[in-house]
């Protein structure tokens, strides 16, 4: 059985030092780490809430992701595709059923299809000219509405490999628009071919 709340904290803040901060991550140790191990220090971790807070569209008629379900770049019946700007690596793409479903309440067709899609969408993300590879999340803290992340990593820029990505991500300068935005109507034109959909939406 897991440990509870506060045994999970107890047993965290164990290992804290006299001011209850966690020593640095192994991962800072490694040669991807985006900061020196020197001058970094850990937060200290705070005890466990008596209540997580709501994520957004928990309610489905507040989600906001129901509401955009006809915004996008590539669609089916069930799916859509979007796009984030203002990023650091080269694409950002999201990929959202159309009705409000959550990871653990995704009926198993859609679950069956979010695997094939899955598949198609990092096999063309990576087909792209510098693109090394696809990187694929799921997190689900901040919104309700099953949403799933495909990061493409730089050709060639061995620091960013791995867990690191979405950090170095953040860090980087903002990637030029007009490149995403054609290396995204790249993956939606493979994506209609290899799979179907369209770039409007169906009904």
């Amino acid at each position: 059985m897991a440990l509870s709340p506060e045994e999970f904290y107890e047993h965290a803040i164990a290992a804290a030092d006299g001011e209850g901060r966690l020593p640095l991550s192994r991962m800072t140790g490694w040669d991807i780490s985006p900061f020196e191990a020197e001058g970094l220090r850990v937060s200290r971790l705070r005890p466990p809430v008596s209540r997580e807070r709501p994520r957004d569209g928990e309610d489905p008629a507040d989600c906001r992701s129901c509401r955009a379900r006809d915004e996008g770049l590539w669609f089916t019946e069930r799916w859509r595709l979007t796009r984030i700007g203002g990023v650091g690596v080269p694409l950002v793409l999201i990929l959202h059923p159309r009705e409000h479903h959550d990871l653990a309440d995704l009926p198993d067709e859609l679950a069956a299809e979010m695997g094939v899609l899955t598949t198609h969408i990092a096999r063309h993300v990576e087909s792209l000219p510098g693109v090394g590879r696809a990187h694929v999340y799921r997190l689900g803290d901040g919104g309700a509405h099953l949403h799933v992340w495909f990061f493409a990593r730089p050709l060639g820029q061995a620091q960013l490999y791995g867990s690191w990505l979405v950090v170095w991500d953040d860090l980087l300068p903002e990637y030029p628009d007009d490149v995403a935005e054609a290396d995204a109507a790249a993956v939606v034109g493979a994506l209609m071919s290899s799979y179907g959909g369209t770039r409007e939406p169906r009904p």
